[in-house]
C-alpha cells in the first residue's frame, strides 16, 4: 500500500507543481502583460524554431546510434530503427511517469530484440552517469563565463543575511559531508552497504566504456548530442527580436538552468518558462519575453517528442512483426 502511494505521489506531484507554476505565472501578469505576451507567440519566428527542432531531432538520433555501441560492447546488436524509436519512446514516458523512459527504452529492446532487461538498462544508466557529467561540465563553462553576473545575483540573495551565520552554516555544512563520507565509507548498515554495491556497478558500467574498441566513436556521438543540444536552444533565441541579441555565454547559462528544470520536473512542464524567464532576466530580457521564449521552446520540443514518441508506439509492431 506504502509503495503504491509512493508511487502515485511521484508521478502526481510534478504534474501538480507544473500546473500551480503555470497558474501562478499566468495570474501573475496583468491584462496589458498578458497581451504583450500573445504578441510574442505571433510575431516569433518560426522558421528558428523549426531549426531548433531539426537540432532537437539530431541530438536524439545520436543518442539512439550512440546506444550501439554500450550494446555491442556487451555482445548485442539491435537496429538503428528500433534504438531510434526506443529513445522516442523514452522521452514520451518521462513526459508521462517521470524516469519511467530509461524502463522503457529498456523494455522496448527486451520485447523486439530478445536483449536482457538488465543488460540493456545497465548501459542506459552507464549513458546517463556519462551525460551527467557533461551536463556539470556546462554548469562549470556558465558559472566561468557569467561569474559576474551570477555573483551578483547570489550576493544579492544573500546580502540580508548575516556573515556569521553564513558563517557557522557554511562550516556546520562542511562538518555534516565529512559526516556523511565517513558514515558511507565505514558503516556496515545494510542500506548503505546495498547503495555502495549500485555505486559500484555504476562505476563499473561507466568505467567498462574505456575499455570498448569503439570508446572514440561513442565519445563524438555524445559530443554531437549534446552540440546538438545548445544548438537547439541558440536556433530558438532568433525567433524573438528582444532574445535574439544574447551572447552565447548566456546561451550556455541559460540551456544548463533549462536542462536542470527539466531533469528535476515532469519533462519541465510549467517549470521551464519560469526558469528560462528567471535567469534571461539577469540580462535585461523582460518577464513577459522571457516567459514567452520559455514556452515557445517548451512546447515545441513537446510536440516533437509527443508526435514522434506516438508514431513510434505505433510502428514498433509493425515495423517488427516478425518478432
Amino acid at each position: 500500500m506504502k509503495k503504491k502511494i509512493s508511487k502515485t505521489l511521484s508521478i502526481l506531484l510534478p504534474i501538480l507543481l507544473g500546473v500551480f507554476l503555470t497558474v501562478y505565472t499566468y495570474n501573475s501578469f496583468t491584462p496589458e502583460q498578458l497581451e504583450e505576451m500573445k504578441s510574442y507567440f505571433r510575431n516569433a519566428d518560426y522558421t528558428y524554431i523549426a531549426i531548433a527542432m531539426f537540432f532537437g531531432l539530431i541530438s536524439h538520433g545520436a543518442r539512439a546510434y550512440r546506444w550501439k555501441y554500450m550494446l555491442e560492447h556487451m555482445g548485442y546488436k539491435s537496429p538503428f530503427k528500433n534504438n531510434f524509436m526506443a529513445v522516442w519512446v523514452a522521452y514520451f514516458m518521462n513526459m508521462t511517469i517521470p524516469r519511467s523512459g530509461e524502463v522503457s527504452r529498456a523494455l522496448v529492446l527486451k520485447k523486439y530484440e530478445d536483449i536482457p532487461f538488465d543488460k540493456a538498462f545497465g548501459s542506459i544508466i552507464a549513458e546517463r552517469v556519462v551525460d551527467f557529467i557533461l551536463l556539470l561540465l556546462f554548469i562549470g563553462v556558465a558559472i566561468i563565463l557569467q561569474f559576474d553576473v551570477l555573483g551578483l545575483y547570489v550576493s544579492d540573495l544573500f546580502k540580508d543575511v548575516p556573515v556569521e551565520k553564513m558563517l557557522i552554516y557554511g562550516a556546520i555544512s562542511i562538518l555534516l559531508f565529512i559526516a556523511s563520507i565517513l558514515l558511507f565509507i565505514y558503516s556496515k548498515s545494510k542500506w548503505i552497504l546495498m547503495i555502495k554495491v549500485k555505486i559500484s556497478g555504476l562505476t563499473e558500467g561507466v568505467l567498462s566504456i574505456w575499455k570498448m574498441k569503439t570508446k572514440w566513436p561513442f565519445f563524438f556521438y555524445t559530443a554531437v548530442i549534446w552540440v546538438a543540444y545548445v544548438l537547439t536552444f541558440y536556433a530558438a533565441i532568433f525567433a524573438l527580436e528582444e532574445t535574439s541579441g544574447i551572447s552565447f555565454g548566456v546561451v550556455v547559462t541559460a540551456f544548463v538552468i533549462g536542462s536542470l528544470a527539466i531533469s528535476f520536473s515532469n519533462g519541465g512542464f510549467g517549470v521551464f518558462p519560469v526558469a528560462i524567464a528567471g535567469i534571461l532576466a539577469l540580462y535585461g530580457i523582460s518577464k513577459e519575453a522571457g516567459t514567452a521564449f520559455g514556452w515557445i521552446i517548451w512546447t515545441s520540443q513537446t510536440v516533437m517528442i509527443i508526435v514522434l514518441g506516438g508514431l513510434s508506439f505505433l510502428l514498433l509492431p509493425i515495423l517488427n512483426r516478425k518478432k
